[in-house]
């Protein structure tokens, strides 16, 4: 069957990757291309073990790949075979120059733009999805309109809103999809290209329109505003543990305002991964860009509270376990920032792993998918660190555990069997607030979770 239209990913990321095997899966007419200038990722791609871990993502790969999903190598000669391409490249937080710590680095986008303008043989439909700061379309077409006379480029703007963890679901039956175009008769017809793409699977009224810029800056809005709950709720877990309350009943009572809804309401330690962060710093720097000075320190100080959380929960560590931690083992149980993923970026663990180990604790880290990436994230850190994947031989001769990931498996762990082969008196340390703190308690743990009153056999 030929291919209706043949599309183009470059970059074979954590949203490059599934957001391609999906348009493959409900479009089986496209022929959809992935390309990424890692070599090594695009073999992983092609081979039985995929180089990410999302729940139901095997399958959809298996079901396309070779039949009109494919990763390739060969960048130069994709961009010159494909009509529509997705731009999906790594914009990670400057770590130089102007901006740095808080602007996005475009450098690998700036690189892609010119590689589409070099290759390209024919016009092209393409498509920002990565998160990138506002008006970084119109930097694109800069680049792009210095092609003279033959053909013309049309860019939008398509972020993606799905979770790790979930980005399967996320995919197949989002929230919306937002797709930002000029109002052109041009743009206009790009973004109806587009459209009929996502109206395979997704309900008309999902899919929105907005100008260029709305789109680019709806993203980073949506994963501030996100960002500031978790910080919020976590700023109250801390007075919680000051009054005696619990944070599980405060968010209850709180979620229950309609108003509120109950969302993203869960203390904890922090949160994590690539976008949070990162896209925090970018509003940030955009605020103080524009001369907004209050609305750039109100936003900086979501990130602030995420990171006092992550050194409260050492604090507490450190004071519950008699002011020091030399010598002593402690059981990591987790350490991708969220369940249901390997994906370690800006995960809470790295801090507090390393917070530990400055303390000259011993580490035994232990998680179903993402020992690989947290021995790469902890690599040249001084101090004693092993990797077991079994929770149960990881904790066996340890002082405390540490629950640091809400995986289910943590919740369903035989506490008593652990108890017996742990260092006493033996502590758990829950940052997820995820097991029954009680019943640890009754086994013999002396128990501290988050936002609420630690549960300890001393006398305080």
């Amino acid at each position: 069957m030929k291919s209706k239209k043949n599309i183009l990913c470059i970059g074979a990321g954590y949203v490059g990757g599934p957001s391609m095997a999906m348009i493959a899966y409900k479009c089986p007419d496209y022929r959809i291309t992935v390309v990424d200038i890692n070599s090594d990722r695009i073999d992983a791609w092609n081979s039985e073990e995929l180089p990410i871990y999302e729940p139901g993502l095997d399958k959809i790969v298996k079901k396309t790949r070779g039949r009109n999903l494919f990763f390739k190598k060969d960048i130069e000669n994709q961009i010159k075979e494909n009509d529509i391409i997705f731009v999906s490249v790594h914009t990670p937080t400057k770590t130089y120059g102007a901006g740095a710590d808080m602007a996005a680095d475009l450098q690998y986008w700036e690189k892609t733009a010119r590689q589409i303008l070099k290759y390209s043989r024919s016009s092209k439909i393409v498509i920002e999805k990565s998160t990138l700061p506002v008006k970084t379309a119109l930097a694109m077409e800069k680049i792009l309109s210095s092609a003279k006379g033959k053909f013309r480029f049309e860019v939008l703007s398509n972020p993606e809103f799905m979770a790790e963890g979930t980005a399967i679901s996320d995919l197949e039956n989002p929230d919306r999809v937002l797709i930002g175009s000029h109002q052109t008769k041009s743009g206009l017809k790009a973004r109806a290209e587009l459209i009929k793409i996502y109206s395979r699977w997704i309900l008309k009224e999902k899919i929105i329109t907005s100008n260029i810029w709305s789109s680019e800056l709806s993203k980073l809005v949506a994963n501030a505003f996100l960002a500031q709950r978790v910080s919020s709720i976590n700023s109250i877990s801390a007075l919680c543990e000051k009054t005696d309350a619990d944070i599980s009943e405060v968010a209850e009572a709180v979620g229950m305002d309609s108003r509120i809804g109950n969302k993203f309401l869960k203390a904890g330690i922090g949160f994590g991964g690539s976008c949070f962060k990162k896209d925090i710093l970018n509003l940030v720097y955009l605020c103080r860009y524009y001369g907004l000075k209050e609305v750039a320190s109100y936003w900086e100080n979501v990130v602030k509270i995420n990171e006092y959380q992550q050194e409260r929960f050492v604090a507490n560590i450190l004071n519950g376990m008699f002011g020091t931690l030399a010598g002593k083992k402690i059981c990591i149980l987790g350490f991708a920032f969220k369940a249901d993923t390997g994906d370690t970026r800006e995960s809470p663990a790295i801090y507090i792993s390393q917070k530990l180990l400055a303390e000259h604790a011993e580490l035994i880290i232990s998680d179903p998918k993402a020992l690989k990436n947290a021995a790469a994230d902890l690599s040249g850190i001084k101090g004693k660190v092993k990797y077991i994947e079994d929770p149960y031989e990881a904790a066996s001769g340890c002082h405390a555990l540490l629950i640091l990931t809400d995986w289910d498996l943590y919740m369903n762990l035989d506490f008593r069997k652990i108890y017996k082969t742990m260092v006493k008196p033996a502590f758990i340390f829950d940052g997820r607030n995820i097991i029954d703190h009680k019943k640890c308690f009754s086994i013999g743990f002396n128990v501290y979770p988050i936002g609420k009153p630690a549960l300890s056999h001393f006398k305080i």
